[in-house]
């Protein structure tokens, strides 16, 4: 038996209704961890819900998974035939085909998830009737309207509560999701794995191995705010946040280097016509390319869209300029084959293969992980969050602690 001085989850709620983002992603995590120690030994909850969710203290609390009374050892392909768990958090399937299997648990964290955002169930109703409607309707589940929530907290929101549990997210999935991020949850082992991740990003750093040495970087800086997170001390939750703020810096320092240059300003080249000295005019050679292609209107707008590329990259807006160049290059490589040799065929293959650079340069410079000042956690947020939290607490609970809860 474990004491419980936090309560459960439901008398949380009521509490403070909605929760933000960031306390709900925290606690999600927790959940998506007991869960994933279940699934991994074949066994589904099948009554999830806020009154079987516990919490551990006051201050930062563990939440724990209570109530196994409906759970079953489930191997992959069996399937259930009877009613259970609790109406609200059901899957439609269990009322709709009463043929289900485990993937009821990832619905009902989905109604868990979708409470704890938005302070109500979606299928929160005044009768049993109005309920089963709902359960038994088949429109998608929609979010309130006017609540902005991030783009992955949505995501892994809708892809939970799909009516269909063939088009649901799978468990796999679910426990990969950037939003639970498990890999980056915060834990014991937090600081461990961010000690380690900086050995190899400083060494590649002072390799010159800049995408290898950031993305170190960057993994190393998602184990520190997790280590920030799960660190209770204060001072060294301040020593931390200096450590994070110093690699941070550094991450941004390499980041700048691949980050794609506009083009420098290109050395002229003479048109080459019969022309006497006076007419021949000085050129960039994409503007000359475009002179020679005015009789081709397919290939001048592909000519015209490596222009406007440079300028998108010139104003960095480097994803508007990768679809320009994307677009353009299709053609004129198409194109280059076709071509007789000459001047434009040579300055259409200078062009191309610039241009391809430069795609590849954009594509280097967005695969780098994006870990933004706001994602490093500041002691006025983690005062502000355990200050929410125990605002929120009402009662304690007895729960009896399973090994998966020992996790």
């Amino acid at each position: 038996m474990e004491y419980c001085i936090g309560g459960d989850l439901s008398h949380f709620l009521r509490k403070k209704r909605a929760l933000p983002e960031l306390v709900v992603r925290r606690f999600l995590q927790q959940i998506a961890l007991a869960i994933h120690f279940l699934w991994s030994n074949n066994v589904a909850h099948m009554d999830l819900k806020p009154q079987n969710i516990l919490l551990t203290s006051s201050e930062n609390p563990i939440l724990k998974i209570a109530d196994f009374g409906f759970a079953k050892h489930m191997l992959e392909g069996t399937e259930m035939h009877s009613l259970r768990g609790s109406l609200l958090y059901m899957a439609p399937e269990i009322l709709c085909k009463r043929k289900y299997d485990s993937r009821v648990d990832l619905w009902s964290i989905g109604v868990i998830f979708y409470e704890c955002l938005f302070g109500q169930a979606p299928f929160a109703s005044r009768s049993f009737t109005e309920l089963e409607e709902k359960i038994t309707d088949s429109w998608p589940i929609a979010l309130p309207y006017g609540v902005e929530v991030s783009d992955n907290c949505r995501d892994l929101l809708l892809s939970l509560l799909k009516r269909d549990p063939d088009k649901r997210i799978k468990f796999t999935e679910f426990f990969c999701h950037p939003f639970i991020d498990l890999v980056h949850a915060p834990s014991s082992e937090s600081l461990e794995k961010a000690a380690k991740c900086i050995s190899t990003a400083v060494t590649e750093d002072k390799a010159g191995n800049v995408p290898t040495a950031l993305e170190h970087y960057s993994d190393a800086l998602e184990h520190f705010v997790a280590a920030v997170h799960y660190e209770r001390d204060f001072t060294k939750k301040r020593a931390l946040q200096a450590k994070v703020q110093t690699y941070f810096n550094r991450a941004e320092e390499l980041k700048q280097t691949l980050k794609p240059k506009s083009s420098p300003n290109q050395k002229t080249l003479q048109r080459s016509t019969s022309c006497s000295a006076a007419e021949t005019s000085s050129l960039k050679p994409l503007d000359e390319l475009m002179i020679l292609c005015t009789s081709e209107k397919d290939l001048l707008n592909s000519v015209q869209q490596l222009k406007q590329a440079d300028n998108e990259v010139k104003s960095e807006n480097y994803k508007a300029a990768l679809s320009l160049y994307e677009g353009s290059l299709e053609v004129l490589l198409k194109m280059l084959k076709s071509e007789p040799k000459g001047k434009r065929k040579e300055l259409l293959h200078q062009e191309a293969y610039k241009a391809l650079d430069k795609a590849e340069e954009i594509k280097r410079y967005q695969s780098v992980p994006k870990l933004t000042q706001n994602d490093i956690p500041t002691l006025d947020e983690e005062s502000e969050m355990t200050n929410f939290i125990c605002s929120c607490q009402h009662g304690p609970s007895i729960s009896v602690e399973t090994d998966s809860q020992k996790r």
